[in-house]
């Protein structure tokens, strides 16, 4: 019961004044970093059209906005749509410790709820945020066993309950309305660990329009009565139990809660592919940089792999041709031979007719790969050997991780990101307009009513 209690009071009683400048500050990167990747997944998305359709014919009238199409549908429908399409190009922020993207969920779902609420002022949107993906990260950096082993893919099930915190953070809902909302965001959350051993399937982009729905329908549900579990989370039937099968440590949950945000060591991607790859694309582009590397001159390629990442490359003949843009992004032979080849990663690396790049696939064809317990899951290493009988090595380890709290993103960087997604979007957003949106997110705390931003996205 206390941690269940300790939860609902630190999403209840905490404030926009009780929250640090500087996390203020990264929530505020954070939502301009997952804007602009929902503009960019309205035309670069796999699967992301169908769900705004789905969205737009079942939310019938409605008050929310499908990001990019300005269409209005649903609160539920709109944080659906928005959903599958914040994490549909892997590109928004990540934290390396908890493995989630807590603003793929929190932000498609708070937006819905402020929108469709009205007079939600800045302060409290950027503090409904924070407060929700502190949990999601919170939760995850509580497990102490990889829910993969039990058949679950835990990221968007974590995010649904810290989704559910951010929407009902914007609704001022009461403890016991909380506690409600997570029960019913506990009996929404799902998914199938077989979302990482099927390649064909892009439910791994698509993934986060059920933890944004669900956060949302289940914060409104509560708020017509509905009551839920006195223990969603800690319950001998809750979250931990369902999911980890009661592996979680107490401390990592609570200690510093509301004092401490964990959130904060987010990483912002600089490039759009798994954060697993981006050690090995940054060897890569080193390395490239540094010898002139051409690919002809490249024999093979070994990469140096934490065995939590074999993953990323196995089945290895798979991954050296892979069938879909997500599975491309989760393939480590793909993405180090794109760098290679063209000394940068970015949204056009993962278009379609770059799938069957022969230059890529013929370099991808010459990778290979250790495993070393010596590097952790986001470090990397990659050996090139030379038709010349030369090699040439390159470790990148986590504090030199570009994007990592330790080596961020510069201001300018992520600016330019948000410009350069935002040229995908469905509807076409002036230069003037772009402008007018980055200067508003990066300085929320003075916006007096969040529809503001919503309209300058329409």
């Amino acid at each position: 019961m206390l941690i269940d209690k300790s939860l609902a009071d630190f999403v209840v009683n905490t404030k926009y004044a009780n929250i640090p400048h500087d996390v203020i500050s990264v929530a505020k990167k954070s939502l301009l970093d997952t804007l602009g990747v929902i503009l960019a997944a309205n035309t670069l998305g796999e699967g992301c059209l169908e769900f705004v359709n789905m969205a737009k014919d079942w939310g019938g009238e409605g008050k929310s906005t499908i990001i990019g199409f300005g269409a209005k549908t649903s609160p539920p429908m709109a944080a659906f749509a928005n959903g599958s399409m914040a994490h549909a190009l892997d590109f928004e922020e990540v934290h390396d410790s908890a493995l989630v993207h807590p603003s793929a969920q929190s932000l498609p779902a708070a937006l819905a709820v402020s929108e469709s609420l009205g007079g939600v002022s800045g302060q409290e949107f950027i503090a409904a945020i924070v407060i929700g993906n502190e949990i999601t990260t919170r939760l995850g950096m509580a497990l102490s066993c990889n829910p993969i082993e039990y058949g679950w893919y835990i990221p968007p099930i974590l995010g649904a309950i810290g989704a559910t915190a951010a929407a009902c953070k914007i609704l001022d809902s009461n403890e016991n309305q909380l506690l409600s909302a997570f029960s019913l965001a506990l009996c929404h959350s799902s998914c199938s660990a077989e979302i990482i051993y099927s390649p064909k399937s892009i439910i791994r982009a698509v993934r986060d329009a059920f933890p944004a729905f669900a956060a949302v329908t289940s914060a409104l549900l509560s708020h017509k009565g509905i009551t839920g579990f006195n223990q969603p989370i800690s319950g001998k039937g809750g979250f931990f139990k369902m999911f980890a099968h009661g592996n979680y440590d107490t401390t990592r949950l609570l200690e510093g809660l509301g004092k401490n945000f964990f959130y904060t060591n987010i990483s912002l991607k600089p490039w759009p592919s798994c954060r697993g790859t981006h050690a090995y694309v940054q060897a890569a582009l080193s390395v490239a940089e540094e010898y002139k590397l051409a690919p002809e001159e490249i024999k093979e390629i070994c990469l140096i792999v934490n065995p939590q990442n074999i993953m990323l490359c196995e089945p290895l003949e798979s991954k050296k041709r892979p069938q879909t843009a997500i599975d491309a992004k989760f393939s480590l032979p793909f993405t180090v031979a794109s760098a290679l080849v063209y000394k940068k990663l970015d949204l056009d690396s993962f278009a379609p007719q770059r799938l069957h790049d022969k230059k890529v696939l013929k370099l991808a064809g010459r990778v290979t790969y250790q495993t070393s317990t010596k590097i952790r899951p986001v470090e990397g290493g990659l050996i090139i050997s030379t038709n010349d009988g030369k090699t040439y090595s390159k470790y990148v380890y986590r504090n030199e991780l570009y994007g990592s709290p330790n080596n961020p993103l510069s201001k300018e960087h992520l600016i330019a990101k948000f410009l350069m997604c935002s040229q995908y979007s469905f509807k076409k957003l002036g230069e003037e307009t772009l402008t007018d949106v980055i200067d508003l997110v990066l300085n929320i705390e003075k916006v007096k009513n969040i529809l503001s931003l919503i309209e300058l996205l329409n």
